[in-house]
C-alpha cells in the first residue's frame, strides 16, 4: 500500500481536489467498505470523499491506484494489508488523532454495505467494531516521547490492522448479498 502513495502525499492531493475527508479518514472509509459493501468501486468511493465525486485525471489516477492497492491487500493472502496513517517520524500525537480518523471512516465505510451498525455486528466482527469506535476517542496522555505511548500506539495500530483482515473475511458473506438496485451508499 505504501508503494502506492505516503500518507502526506495523499494528504495534499485530497486537499488540491478539496475532499470532504483527510487521507486518514478516506482511506478508512475505503477498507471499511470494501469489507462490507459488494460491489464497492472506485466510483463508489470517489462520491464519498470528493465533493462532486470527480477528480481531474491525474488526482483520479493517483486514488484509482490507492483504491487498487487496498484492494489488493485486503484479498491478498498475506496479511499485507495496512492502514494509512502519519509515518514513525510524525509527531505521536497526530499519528494518535489520525488513527482515530481512520477507524472513524472505516465504521462510516461499514455502513455502505448490508451491515447497518454497530450493535448489530456480534461476535469477533462486533468486538473490532465496538473497539475501534473507542479508538475513535482516543487522544495522547502524558509524555508524547516516552517509549510505552509509542509501543502503545504501534499496538493500536497492529491491532486495528489485523481486526480490518478478520472483519474483511468475516463480512465476505454479506458482501455476497448485492446492494438493491439504485440503492444510494450513503
Amino acid at each position: 500500500m505504501n508503494d502506492t502513495i505516503s500518507y502526506p502525499g495523499l494528504q495534499r492531493l485530497l486537499a488540491q481536489a478539496h475532499a470532504v475527508s483527510d487521507a486518514a479518514e478516506a482511506h478508512g472509509t475505503l477498507a471499511g467498505a470494501l469489507c462490507a459493501a459488494s460491489p464497492y468501486t472506485f466510483e463508489d468511493w470517489l462520491a464519498e470523499i470528493l465533493p462532486d465525486g470527480r477528480a481531474s485525471e491525474g488526482v483520479a489516477d493517483t486514488l484509482r491506484g490507492v483504491f487498487e492497492a487496498t484492494v489488493e491487500a485486503l484479498q491478498g493472502q498475506q496479511m499485507e494489508f495496512q492502514p494509512l496513517v502519519p509515518d514513525d517520524e510524525d509527531h505521536l500525537a497526530d499519528r494518535v488523532t489520525a488513527l482515530g480518523e481512520w477507524c472513524h471512516g472505516f465504521l462510516y465505510g461499514i455502513g455502505t454495505g448490508q451491515l447497518r451498525d454497530v450493535e448489530s455486528a456480534g461476535g469477533e466482527v462486533g468486538e473490532v467494531l465496538r473497539d475501534f469506535t473507542e479508538i475513535t476517542h482516543v487522544t495522547l496522555e502524558g509524555d508524547e516521547g516516552s517509549e510505552s505511548s509509542e509501543e502503545d500506539y504501534a499496538e493500536l495500530v497492529e491491532f486495528v490492522r489485523v481486526g480490518v483482515q478478520l472483519v474483511y473475511e468475516q463480512l465476505e458473506p454479506l458482501r455476497d448479498v448485492p446492494r438493491p438496485d439504485g440503492a444510494a451508499l450513503h
